[in-house]
């Protein structure tokens, strides 16, 4: 995490000190301020689930379903969960860190986070009504098995890496 903050860090001082150079840098802050309003509460509770993840869910349920032990079924409840997951990353990455403290797979996660992203089933209606149902039946297809490949891969990611 804190490599992350780093770069965030001199991400954000780097864009400030271009917008204070053009003068634009009370107009950068009342937007930062603006989504940081509208933003804050979705973040503040989705932290608040992810914590109470980690300590509500039995150690035997996260184990059998989502767990090191649960092997390729796992893989499979990560990659329905997270293609049926709404919200944005505010929501699912928070949630992912709760579970992966709680002790899920990186395996059964990676899976998650990749139907999330691939998949989206409750983006399908607006994709279908903007793009029409040949596109996204084609994009649709086109991503179908990357969640289980991935969450296969990174299942046991020791055996990747000796590569």
């Amino acid at each position: 995490m804190i490599l992350a903050t780093i770069v965030m860090f001199i991400l954000a001082l780097v864009v400030s000190l271009v917008a204070y150079s053009k003068g634009q840098h009370v107009n950068g802050m009342k937007a930062a301020l603006g989504m940081t309003i509208e933003i804050f509460p979705l973040l503040l509770l989705a932290f608040i689930a992810a914590g109470m993840v980690t300590v509500i869910l039995p150690h035997e349920l996260l184990a059998k379903w989502i767990g090191e032990e649960s092997g390729f079924k796992g893989i499979c409840v990560g990659t329905i969960a997270g293609a049926l997951a709404v919200g944005g990353p505010y929501v699912s990455l928070p949630l992912i860190a709760g579970l992966l403290r709680a002790g899920a797979s990186i395996g059964t996660m990676v899976a998650f986070l990749t139907a999330w992203s691939l998949w989206a089933i409750g983006r399908l209606p607006m994709e279908i009504g903007m793009l029409g149902w040949k596109f996204a039946l084609v994009r649709f297809m086109s991503v179908f098995f990357f969640p289980p490949i991935a969450g296969v891969i990174a299942h046991n990611p020791s055996k990747i890496l000796k590569w």
